[in-house]
């Protein structure tokens, strides 16, 4: 029966492991998307919509 607990504390402890990769990487991704000044945002929304429109 110990065998078993074992088994479910390596997946409760691999889950938690992806939990935290998971939260690190959004973190970074937000404070990447943080570090653009509006303008720069406005005027890649600008370049995004002129490709899209000349489609």
């Amino acid at each position: 029966m110990a065998g078993k607990g074992r088994w479910w504390r390596w997946i409760g402890l691999a889950g938690m492991a992806g939990v935290v990769a998971t939260g690190a990487v959004v973190a970074r991704e937000e404070r990447k998307r943080r570090a653009y000044t509006p303008e720069q945002v406005r005027d890649r929304l600008r370049e995004r919509y002129a490709e899209a429109t000349s489609r």
